[in-house]
Protein backbone atom coordinates (compact mmCIF):
# COMPACT_ATOMS: atom_id res chain seq x y z
CA UNK A 1 0.00 0.00 0.00
CA UNK A 2 1.39 3.38 -0.99
CA UNK A 3 0.93 6.05 1.68
CA UNK A 4 0.47 9.70 0.86
CA UNK A 5 0.94 12.68 3.16
CA UNK A 6 -2.68 12.56 4.38
CA UNK A 7 -2.39 8.83 5.20
CA UNK A 8 0.71 9.55 7.26
CA UNK A 9 -1.03 12.41 9.02
CA UNK A 10 -3.95 10.10 9.87
CA UNK A 11 -1.58 7.46 11.21
CA UNK A 12 0.32 9.99 13.28
CA UNK A 13 -2.88 11.23 14.91
CA UNK A 14 -4.43 7.80 15.32
CA UNK A 15 -1.49 6.00 16.91
CA UNK A 16 -1.37 8.49 19.78
CA UNK A 17 -5.01 7.95 20.75
CA UNK A 18 -7.04 5.17 19.15
CA UNK A 19 -10.12 6.37 21.04
CA UNK A 20 -10.34 9.22 18.55
CA UNK A 21 -13.03 8.24 16.06
CA UNK A 22 -12.41 7.86 12.37
CA UNK A 23 -14.81 10.73 11.82
CA UNK A 24 -12.81 13.04 14.11
CA UNK A 25 -9.48 12.12 12.50
CA UNK A 26 -10.95 12.46 9.03
CA UNK A 27 -12.24 15.91 9.91
CA UNK A 28 -8.81 16.96 11.20
CA UNK A 29 -7.13 16.06 7.90
CA UNK A 30 -10.01 16.98 5.58
CA UNK A 31 -11.09 13.44 4.66
CA UNK A 32 -13.88 11.04 5.58
CA UNK A 33 -13.80 8.30 8.20
CA UNK A 34 -13.36 5.85 5.31
CA UNK A 35 -9.72 6.96 5.02
CA UNK A 36 -8.98 5.44 8.45
CA UNK A 37 -10.85 2.26 7.51
CA UNK A 38 -8.81 1.99 4.29
CA UNK A 39 -5.62 1.97 6.39
CA UNK A 40 -7.04 -0.85 8.53
CA UNK A 41 -8.12 -2.89 5.54
CA UNK A 42 -4.78 -2.27 3.82
CA UNK A 43 -2.93 -3.79 6.78
CA UNK A 44 -1.12 -0.59 7.81
CA UNK A 45 -3.05 -0.46 11.09
CA UNK A 46 -2.55 -4.00 12.38
CA UNK A 47 -3.95 -3.70 15.91
CA UNK A 48 -5.53 -1.29 18.32
CA UNK A 49 -4.26 -1.75 21.84
CA UNK A 50 -4.13 0.00 25.18
CA UNK A 51 -0.84 0.98 26.80
CA UNK A 52 -1.13 -0.06 30.44
CA UNK A 53 0.76 1.14 33.51
CA UNK A 54 2.99 -1.75 34.64
CA UNK A 55 3.37 -0.46 38.19
CA UNK A 56 -0.37 -0.18 38.76
CA UNK A 57 -0.76 -3.77 37.58
CA UNK A 58 1.92 -5.06 39.95
CA UNK A 59 4.42 -5.68 37.15
CA UNK A 60 7.46 -4.13 38.79
CA UNK A 61 10.34 -5.74 36.89
CA UNK A 62 11.24 -5.12 33.27
CA UNK A 63 14.21 -7.09 32.00
CA UNK A 64 16.13 -6.74 28.76
CA UNK A 65 17.48 -10.20 27.98
CA UNK A 66 20.18 -10.99 25.41
CA UNK A 67 20.16 -14.63 24.28
CA UNK A 68 22.91 -16.47 22.40
CA UNK A 69 21.86 -19.72 20.73
CA UNK A 70 23.96 -22.80 20.05
CA UNK A 71 22.17 -23.76 16.82
CA UNK A 72 21.35 -20.68 14.74
CA UNK A 73 19.72 -22.59 11.88
CA UNK A 74 16.37 -21.32 10.66
CA UNK A 75 14.54 -24.33 12.13
CA UNK A 76 16.15 -24.10 15.58
CA UNK A 77 15.83 -20.33 15.73
CA UNK A 78 12.17 -20.48 14.74
CA UNK A 79 11.47 -23.10 17.43
CA UNK A 80 13.09 -20.89 20.07
CA UNK A 81 11.23 -17.80 18.84
CA UNK A 82 7.89 -19.60 18.71
CA UNK A 83 8.31 -20.80 22.30
CA UNK A 84 8.99 -17.26 23.50
CA UNK A 85 6.21 -15.48 21.64
CA UNK A 86 3.69 -17.73 23.38
CA UNK A 87 4.88 -16.50 26.80
CA UNK A 88 2.83 -13.56 28.14
CA UNK A 89 5.87 -12.24 30.05
CA UNK A 90 7.69 -11.64 26.76
CA UNK A 91 6.50 -8.28 25.53
CA UNK A 92 8.96 -7.99 22.67
CA UNK A 93 11.14 -10.56 20.94
CA UNK A 94 13.72 -9.55 18.35
CA UNK A 95 15.98 -11.77 16.27
CA UNK A 96 19.09 -9.63 15.86
CA UNK A 97 22.44 -9.56 14.11
CA UNK A 98 25.58 -9.21 16.21
CA UNK A 99 26.99 -10.85 19.30
CA UNK A 100 23.66 -12.37 20.39
CA UNK A 101 20.78 -13.93 18.48
CA UNK A 102 17.74 -12.59 20.35
CA UNK A 103 16.84 -9.61 22.47
CA UNK A 104 13.78 -9.93 24.67
CA UNK A 105 11.79 -7.47 26.73
CA UNK A 106 10.30 -9.38 29.65
CA UNK A 107 7.88 -7.81 32.14
CA UNK A 108 7.06 -9.66 35.38
CA UNK A 109 5.81 -8.86 38.89
CA UNK A 110 9.13 -9.40 40.68
CA UNK A 111 12.53 -11.07 40.53
CA UNK A 112 11.09 -14.39 41.70
CA UNK A 113 8.78 -14.37 38.67
CA UNK A 114 11.73 -13.50 36.42
CA UNK A 115 13.67 -16.40 37.91
CA UNK A 116 10.72 -18.71 37.17
CA UNK A 117 10.62 -17.43 33.59
CA UNK A 118 14.34 -18.13 33.17
CA UNK A 119 13.90 -21.60 34.65
CA UNK A 120 11.03 -22.39 32.30
CA UNK A 121 12.39 -20.85 29.10
CA UNK A 122 16.14 -20.36 29.16
CA UNK A 123 18.12 -22.34 31.72
CA UNK A 124 17.09 -25.82 30.54
CA UNK A 125 16.85 -25.11 26.81
CA UNK A 126 19.69 -27.06 25.20
CA UNK A 127 19.85 -24.51 22.39
CA UNK A 128 20.55 -21.58 24.72
CA UNK A 129 24.31 -21.13 24.94
CA UNK A 130 24.04 -18.17 27.30
CA UNK A 131 21.91 -15.20 28.23
CA UNK A 132 22.46 -11.94 30.04
CA UNK A 133 19.92 -9.78 31.78
CA UNK A 134 19.69 -6.06 32.30
CA UNK A 135 17.04 -5.05 34.83
CA UNK A 136 15.44 -1.73 33.96
CA UNK A 137 15.77 0.83 36.77
CA UNK A 138 14.03 3.73 35.04
CA UNK A 139 11.67 3.45 32.08
CA UNK A 140 12.20 7.00 30.84
CA UNK A 141 10.09 6.32 27.74
CA UNK A 142 7.76 3.46 27.02
CA UNK A 143 5.42 3.41 24.10
CA UNK A 144 4.60 2.13 20.69
CA UNK A 145 4.11 5.25 18.59
CA UNK A 146 6.32 5.28 15.49
CA UNK A 147 8.09 8.28 14.02
CA UNK A 148 6.38 8.24 10.63
CA UNK A 149 8.72 9.39 7.86
CA UNK A 150 7.47 12.33 5.84
CA UNK A 151 7.14 12.26 2.08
Amino acid sequence: MTLDALDKQILSLYQHDTRTSGEEIGAQVGLSAAAVQRLREGGVIIAETALLDCQQLGLGVTAIVHVDLVDESARASRAFRDKLVRRPEVQQCYGVAGEVDYVLIVIVPDLAAYDAFCEACLLHDANVRSFTTQVVLDAAKRGSALAIPSL
